[in-house]
Formats: C-alpha cells, sequence, structure tokens
C-alpha cells in the first residue's frame, strides 16, 4: 500500500513541475503554453485559470499523499533508536556449578620428548 502511495506521490510531483513550468509568469518566464494567435482553442486568460486551477488542484493531492505518507511511516514497528533496538536487561544468571574435579593450575609435564621439526644432518 505504501509503495502504491509512494508512486502516485512521485507521478503528482512530476506533474506539478511540468504545470508549474508551463505557466507564463509576469516576468515572461518559460511561458510555453500560452500567447499565440487567436486561431487557438482556448484563449490566454482561460489557459492561465485552467493551469492555475490545475496548480492548486495538485499542489492539494501532493500535500494530502505527504500526510499520508507520513501516517504510513509512523506507524511501523521499526524502532526509530539503536537504544530501542536493545533488547531488554535480563537478570544475570548464576553460574552452572559442575560435578567435575577443579582442574589443577600447574602444567601437567610433557610425557614423551620433543622431536626435532626438521632432520639434522651429519
Amino acid at each position: 500500500m505504501e509503495t502504491v502511495v509512494l508512486v502516485i506521490h512521485l507521478l503528482i510531483a512530476v506533474s506539478l513541475v511540468g504545470v508549474i513550468l508551463i505557466q507564463k509568469s509576469e516576468g515572461g518566464g518559460l511561458g510555453i503554453g500560452g500567447g499565440g494567435g487567436m486561431g487557438g482553442m482556448m484563449t490566454a486568460r482561460s489557459t492561465a485559470n485552467l493551469l492555475t486551477r490545475t496548480t492548486g488542484i495538485l499542489a492539494g493531492c501532493f500535500m494530502f499523499t505527504s500526510i499520508t505518507l507520513a501516517v504510513m511511516a509512523g506507524h511501523r514497528n521499526v524502532p526509530t533508536s539503536l537504544i530501542d533496538a536493545i533488547p531488554a536487561a535480563q537478570s544475570p544468571v548464576a553460574p552452572a556449578e559442575s560435578t567435575a574435579p577443579p582442574a589443577s593450575s600447574v602444567p601437567a609435564a610433557p610425557t614423551e620428548p620433543a622431536k626435532p621439526a626438521a632432520p639434522v644432518a651429519q
């Protein structure tokens, strides 16, 4: 569901940028969508009204999808902090008692003499 809303959000954002760039600004701007002769289907004023209304509708949809994505992200069960990700501290466990006799702290003497690693030349 979140992916669908995100794709719609991106499409609205691209459309919003396109509609804004098409509009004719007071200083000339890109002004791609207006002007020309009287032979057009719409007059310059009606084109400006349509683009202004379209911009408003797309901006409202953009804000709605932004809020929807923020709410969806807030309802995840993923921890937001590393401290929240650490499992709760458990009480220390006493070491298990063994029945084996304690090991001697003195190392045992080798039973066999050490053999040389390489043969000795004579």
